[in-house]
This record gives structure tokens, C-alpha cells and sequence, in this order.
């Protein structure tokens, strides 16, 4: 079919959307609203589909459209459930099973007929964690189930029978009364307001939104006082405990750009009182959060890092860099790199760049910092170095997977392996490793295009070696499981001592600072010209401003398989064979 996706943002869900209905042969247009006033019915028009698709839309579709178009909207929650911040309430409240809804659009906002639904679980973890995870699985499940049931010109959907409208969440419900509220209340609160809006809250002396939150069991203070620094973040006594709150943003002023989120000790500034920096050693045993951690498994070592939003700024990057020289120091055959939740990497830090007295020079270092961790990756010889990815990666976040020996992910990773749309050529080694692992054609295809790639497709084109089948909270033990069973192969050894033999080979060929002195003329150039789109494309970026209209390249994107291809759908991907993937028919 051909299909329009109708969306407020080109954002995770819809990506993953796009996507995978790209994998199943459906042809996939994009518009993102606002649209031009009273354009809505003639750019549906234009683009003539068989279905209207909304995987995440603020405004209501007009009647005009949904009256004349089959029009469909993905509620994130379940069957009765109305209004704006389900997922909010969801998680504020600590409700252990939630759901996904399509809908049909009428005049009510979520009341129209039920076309699917499917349910998940919902674990303590940030709405937005939740939501590109759990929910995005049941949401996707959901999406191809009323497709399907729309194709079949067969199925009725099934009305609303009872219904709750909640309002929308304001910061009067979400406040913190730092006296009264427990840790856990605190922390929901905090979690239900990630990313996006935060908590608004008085700190230091200003009004401040608060990002993010994390149980601190350890410290004690008088409630609402700030108890420490550790990378970045702040600590925060409450009644019974204490909580990190990894970043903050300004209140903004009127009249002014819109702030941004930044690491809460950056943001603070001069605000921030003498408070102890207390780092967690790298493999910290109790129950703190940090957001680099060590472990091992006989004779496989496990670095995880998760960083908010995954970007990696350029004091992010050298301690992750520390990290990873200290684990290589350890006497393991196997290192896996990631295998958490969430985010693997989306690149250099925008928003620290963003917020730099000279972005241009901060772009520098942060590059420089990033490249310094891809080359100790592909520079490692002497262990087995696999990149896990539990959730999406984006620009350099790829590049710096693709620098292992192998790319496992989990079925629901959405991968955009490009940089033009921020107007850069890119670094990270990428014009090595992108080329090695796809060619030369199909890596200047992926970075032309400029599209969301599922992790079947990604899987398909060989820039992913495994496709694990699981739920999100499963992924890290199924990664254990997996990389245990293959440091004991009786390959992995001669694995590894090719490798070393097959490095000094390229050395003596083309050496990899040579890729590097080449990527790093041209971000140089660009960083360093104030004419450069991509100063302009950052700022909007990191400012959330909505483009003037719909990016050429999302207005129609062919089926992401030939027609010699097998249909992805008829494939069953699991963590258990060789080769991630099995050709048995799907259920």
C-alpha cells in the first residue's frame, strides 16, 4: 500500500514506524504538521494514499481528512484511555502494565474505533526510556496488526464502550514538595517529566526544569538540599533518601529563545554551591547510579554506558574512553560494549555544543574526544570487541558501534547511520568502517538518503552481524548469554590473532589516521565557517524549532526491499543461531 505517515515530529516512534513499513514492501510518505493553514485535505490529495497513518500527533486530524481518508492515530495507552499525557499519568502514577492503541480518527480525540491493541508491560524506568522501548514494541505490533486488518478489506473495528479523559499533566501535579514526598514519588515524578516537559522547581536561586531522575540510597540531607556532583549530574536530599538528576534546563525568559537541557552541573554554573564530586567505581557493587559501569563474566568483561538522549559530550567521551582502556586492561577474551537499555549513541554533544562560549571550537574538541574512543575500539587486538545496541544509534553513535568486530541488536534498534540532515561530512573512522562493512555503493546510499533503517534491514545489508529477539529488559542477559557462548567457539582465538595480523595489514596499506586527517579537514572547515548550515541546523535542532516544511527527503520513500528480496516479515529473527537470523516462517 501507500502509506502517509502524519506526524508532529520525525521522531523515534515514527521512525520506527517508517521503517519497518518500508521493510514489508509498503511505499511511506511523510508530512509533519503544522501544515500551512487550510492545507491539510490538499496535501493529503497530493499524496493520494491508501491510509493516513498518525503514529504521534498533538493536533486532532481535520474532518474534512478523516471523513473523506481512512485515517489512523496511535494512542500510547490502552483501550478507554483518552487524553494527552497517558504515558505521563502512566508512569507517575506506577502502573505495571499499559498499552498501545490504533484508532480510527473522528471528531473525538482518541474515541474513535478500536482497530488494534496490544498490551505491555511497564517497568520503573524514564517515559522516555518507556516509550522508545516497551511502548514502541506494542505500538509497532499494533500498527502492523491494523494494517493488516485494513489490507484485508474484511475486518470491523470494534467501538469504544467505556472511556477515562484525564487532563493534561501541568506542573501543578507534577511539583515537588521536597519535605513531604518520598524518594520513589520523587523519582516517578521526575521520570514521568522525561524529556519533555521536566519538573519546573527552584534551584539555587532560579526557576530551573528538572531532567531525569535516579535513587540515591546512601546520602542523607535535609530535604531539597544538594548533597554532591558526580559526572554531571547533581544529588538531591529528600525526606528518606536522595535523588541524581542528570541534567536541567532554564525556565525561559519571555522574549527569549528557548533554553536548553545540559548537564546539571553545566547548567548551574557559577550557582552551584562547593558540593564533593563523588565518582562510583567502575565496578561499583551497590545500587548507585552511575552512567558507566564495569562487570564481569568469566572471561567476558561488560562496559555499559547510558548517557541522556544519548549524546556524548566531549567530558562524557574521554571517561568513557578511561573506562574502556581500564576494562581492556583486564584479562578477558571478550568485551561488550553497551548491552544496557535505551540510547546506544547518537554522536557529539549538540546541546553542550549549543550552550559553548565558542560552539565552533567545543564541535572540535567534542569530535576530536569522540574519534579518540572509535580509534581505541578499532585499534584493539587483542580480545573480541562486540557493540551491543538495546536501543537506537544515529551519526557517529553507528560509527562508533561499527569500530567493533561485531553490531548486535535488538529487534527494536533504529539505526540512521548519516550526518547531512546537520549538514556535516562526519568523522569516526566512517569512510573505513561504513564501506567495509557495506560497500561503497550502499554506504553512499545510506548517507544520501538519509533515512531510519530497522535492525532487520540493517541486519540484511550487513552493517548488523546479530538480530536479538527480545523484550527490552531481557536484552542484557540475552547479550551475556550469547557473548559467554562465544568466547568459548574454538574460532574466537584465531579471531583474534587475525586481527592484529589484519590491522598492521591496513597500516602498512593506508594507514587509519590517514581516514581520520581526512574526515577531520572537512568538519574543520565546516565548524570553523560561521556561514556553515550547520550552525543554523544545529540551533534549530537543540531549540526544538519545527522546520518550515516537511524535509524533502521524508515526502515518499520506496519499499526498503528489491523485489528478489524475502519479506522480513517472513523471517524469525532470533539470539540463538549463528547468524542472528533463521528463515523459519513466522507465526
Amino acid at each position: 500500500m501507500h502509506i502517509l505517515l502524519v506526524a508532529s515530529a520525525f521522531n523515534s516512534l515514527t521512525q520506527r514506524v517508517h521503517a519497518e513499513l518500508r521493510d514489508r514492501g509498503h511505499t511511506v510518505a511523510v508530512e509533519l504538521v503544522p501544515l500551512p493553514e487550510g492545507s491539510w485535505l490538499e496535501t493529503v490529495r497530493r499524496h493520494a494514499p491508501d491510509l493516513l497513518l498518525a503514529p504521534m500527533l498533538t493536533t486532532a486530524i481535520p474532518r474534512e481528512v478523516w471523513s473523506a481518508y481512512p485515517c489512523f492515530v496511535v494512542h500510547p495507552g490502552p483501550v478507554g484511555d483518552r487524553g494527552p499525557s497517558s504515558l505521563d499519568w502512566a508512569v507517575q502514577e506506577g502502573v505495571e502494565q499499559w498499552g498501545v492503541t490504533v484508532l480510527q480518527a473522528e471528531e473525538e480525540m482518541d474515541a474513535g474505533a478500536v482497530w488494534a491493541s496490544v498490551a505491555c508491560v511497564v517497568p520503573p524506568v524514564a517515559k522516555s526510556d518507556l516509550y522508545r522501548n516497551e511502548i514502541a514494541d506494542a505500538a509497532l505490533a499494533a500498527v502492523l496488526l491494523a494494517v493488516e486488518r485494513f489490507a484485508s478489506r474484511s475486518h470491523t473495528p470494534l467501538p469504544q464502550t467505556t472511556a477515562r479523559t484525564r487532563p493534561y499533566l501541568d506542573q501543578r501535579v507534577r511539583r515537588i514538595d521536597w519535605d513531604a514526598d518520598s524518594t520513589q514519588t520523587v523519582v516517578r515524578k521526575l521520570r514521568a517529566a522525561d524529556s519533555r516537559p521536566g519538573v519546573l522547581d527552584m534551584l539555587c536561586g532560579a526557576e530551573w526544569y528538572l531532567h531525569g531522575g535516579h535513587p540515591e540510597d546512601g546520602l542523607r540531607g535535609t530535604p531539597g538540599q544538594l548533597l554532591a556532583t558526580r559526572a554531571g549530574a547533581i544529588c538531591r536530599a529528600t525526606r528518606d533518601g536522595a535523588v541524581w538528576i542528570p541534567e536541567l534546563r532554564r525556565r525561559r525568559t519571555p522574549g527569549q529563545p528557548p533554553e536548553v537541557k545540559l548537564p546539571a552541573v553545566s547548567a548551574l554554573g557559577d550557582r552551584l554551591p562547593p558540593l564533593p564530586e563523588l565518582p562510583a567505581p567502575l565496578e561499583a557493587a551497590w545500587p548507585t547510579w552511575t552512567d558507566i559501569r564495569y562487570r564481569e563474566e568469566g572471561s567476558v568483561g561488560f562496559l555499559s554506558f547510558s548517557f541522556p538522549g544519548g549524546a556524548m559530550s566531549t567530558a562524557q567521551c574521554r571517561r568513557l574512553l578511561d573506562a574502556y582502556r581500564e576494562a581492556c586492561a583486564r584479562p578477558t577474551s571478550t568485551l561488550v560494549l553497551g548491552g544496557g537499555r535505551d540510547f546506544f549513541s547518537n554522536g557529539i554533544h549538540l546541546n553542550v555544543i549549543e550552550a559553548a562560549e565558542d560552539p565552533a571550537a567545543e564541535s572540535w574538541t567534542n569530535i576530536n574526544a569522540l574519534d579518540d574512543l572509535v580509534e581505541a575500539v578499532l585499534r584493539t587486538t587483542d580480545r573480541l570487541v562486540i557493540a551491543a545496541l538495546a536501543g537506537n544509534a544515529a551519526a557517529g553513535g553507528v560509527m562508533l558501534a561499527l569500530a567493533a568486530d561485531e553490531v548486535w541488536c535488538r529487534t527494536g534498534c533504529v539505526l540512521n547511520p548519516h550526518y547531512r540532515l546537520m549538514g556535516l561530512y562526519g568523522s569516526e573512522y566512517w569512510t573505513y568502517t561504513l564501506p567495509r562493512r557495506v560497500g561503497a555503493a550502499t554506504a553512499g546510499r545510506l548517507l544520501s538518503e538519509a533515512l531510519p533503517l530497522s535492525a532487520v534491514s540493517a541486519h540484511r545489508i550487513g552493517l548488523v552481524d546479530r538480530v536479538i529477539a527480545c523484550e527490552p529488559r531481557d536484552f542484557a542477559a540475552e547479550t551475556g548469554r550469547l557473548a559467554a557462548r562465544s568466547a568459548t567457539l574454538p574460532g574466537t582465538r584465531s579471531r583474534i590473532a587475525v586481527k592484529k595480523e589484519q590491522l598492521e595489514l591496513q597500516e602498512s596499506r593506508e594507514p587509519l589516521a590517514a581516514f581520520r586527517e581526512r574526515e577531520l579537514a572537512r568538519m574543520h572547515r565546516t565548524f570553523f565557517d560561521p556561514e556553515a548550515p550547520y550552525h543554523a541546523l544545529r540551533r534549530a535542532f537543540v531549540r526544538k524549532e519545527k522546520p518550515a516544511r516537511t524535509p524533502a527527503h521524508l515526502v515518499l520513500a520506496p519499499p526498503a526491499r528489491t523485489a528478489a528480496e524475502p519479506h522480513p516479515a517472513a523471517l524469525r529473527v532470533t539470539g540463538t543461531d549463528r547468524d542472528g537470523i533463521s528463515s523459519r516462517p513466522d507465526d
